[in-house]
C-alpha cells in the first residue's frame, strides 16, 4: 500500500480543487485519483472531504490531516530533488541581486573566474542598493550586507567587511591631519546621503563609545559616489573596505584615527528563499563567494581585481 501516494493524492485534491485538476498534476485519471483518497480515508477510518456535486470542502478531520501531511510531502519532494541534483552539473540562468558596492568593486572582477569552472551557468546581475527584492522577480540569490531581519530567507555569511576612516594624500596636505574626533569639526568630512546613520562616526574612548556627527559641504547618495570625491581630494570619508581598499594599495586614500576609530564589522552574506531547495546553480555561486571572499582578499592585498592603472 502506497500511503505518499495517497497523501499526495488527497494533498493536491485539496489545492487545486478537485478529483480532475489533481489527476492532469499528477498524471492519473480522476477516478484513480478518488480511490487513492478513498483509501486513505479508509485505512485513517475518517471521513477527510465532503463530496458534493458542485465541490469538495474538508472535514475537520481533513483539515488537521492536510496541516500535517503538505510540509510532509515538501520535505520528501525536496528530499529528493536534494539526492538527484547532487550530482548534477550547475547550469541555467543564475539571477542574482547585489548592491553596488561589493558588486561594483568585487563580485564583477571575480565572474570570469566563475565562468570558467561553470561555463554553463548563464549569469544576471541586478545592481541595486535597494535593500528589497522579491522571488517573484525571479531572483534566485541575493547579496547583502548589515543586518537582516527576512525571517523567510536563508542565509550564509560570505566574510565580514570593515569600515575605514581615510583620505586622500592632497586633501591632507592642504587641510592638516586630524589627531582626534574632535578634529573632524574643522573638517569636511563625506557620507551617503541615502544612510544617514552612516554620518554619525563611532569612537573608542576611555568613557567607551563616543559618536561624532560629522559635516561637510558635499554629499552623494551612493558609495561609488563619495568614494570618488574622497580620492579627488573633497574631503574625509568612512567607507567599508571593501569600496576603499584598492584605493589604499594604490595611496590614493591614507586610513587616519585609526587609534580612535571603533571599527564596525559589517557582515556580508549569500541569501536565497528558505522551503526551496537549493538549486545546483546557486549552491555553486554560494559556495564560490565563501571561497572567493571568506577572508576579505581586499583587505590583505589579494584581489581579483586587476591592479589600477
Amino acid at each position: 500500500m502506497d500511503r505518499s501516494a495517497q497523501m499526495a493524492a488527497f494533498v493536491r485534491t485539496v489545492e487545486t480543487g478537485g478529483f480532475s485538476a489533481a489527476a492532469r498534476e499528477i498524471g492519473l485519471t480522476s477516478s484513480a485519483v478518488s480511490k487513492l483518497v478513498t483509501r486513505l480515508e479508509d485505512r485513517l477510518g475518517a471521513r477527510l472531504l465532503h463530496r458534493t456535486t458542485r465541490r469538495l470542502q474538508m472535514t475537520a478531520e481533513g483539515e488537521a490531516f492536510y496541516a500535517r501531511a503538505r510540509p510532509i510531502l515538501t520535505a520528501m519532494n525536496e528530499a529528493e530533488a536534494e539526492v538527484t541534483q547532487a550530482g548534477a552539473s550547475p547550469r541555467g540562468l543564475l539571477r542574482l541581486h547585489c548592491g553596488s558596492a561589493f558588486g561594483m568593486h568585487q563580485l564583477a572582477w571575480a565572474i570570469p573566474g566563475f565562468q570558467a569552472r561553470y561555463p554553463e551557468v548563464e549569469i544576471d546581475i541586478a545592481i541595486s542598493d535597494q535593500p528589497s527584492w522579491s522571488v517573484d522577480e525571479g531572483i534566485d540569490l541575493a547579496i547583502r550586507s548589515g543586518p537582516l531581519d527576512e525571517s523567510s530567507m536563508v542565509a550564509r555569511r560570505i566574510c565580514n567587511m570593515e569600515r575605514v576612516i581615510c583620505a586622500a594624500p592632497g586633501y591632507i596636505e592642504r587641510c592638516g591631519l586630524p589627531l582626534t574626533p574632535d578634529d573632524l569639526q574643522q573638517h569636511n568630512c563625506l557620507w551617503i546621503t541615502s544612510l544617514p546613520a552612516l554620518r554619525r562616526w563611532p569612537f573608542d574612548t576611555e568613557d567607551g563609545i563616543r559618536v561624532v556627527n560629522v559635516t561637510g559641504n558635499v554629499v552623494a547618495n551612493n558609495a561609488e559616489t563619495v568614494l570618488q570625491l574622497a580620492v579627488a581630494g573633497v574631503g574625509i570619508t568612512r567607507l567599508t573596505d571593501v569600496i576603499v581598499g584598492d584605493a589604499i594599495r594604490s595611496g590614493e586614500l591614507v586610513p587616519i584615527l585609526t587609534d580612535w576609530h571603533h571599527v564596525e564589522p559589517v557582515p556580508l552574506f549569500a541569501m536565497y528563499p528558505s522551503g526551496r531547495n537549493l538549486s545546483p546553480k546557486v549552491r555553486a555561486m554560494v559556495d564560490f563567494l565563501v571561497e572567493e571572499f571568506g577572508n576579505a582578499p581586499w583587505r590583505h592585498g589579494a584581489t581579483t581585481r586587476p591592479a589600477r592603472a
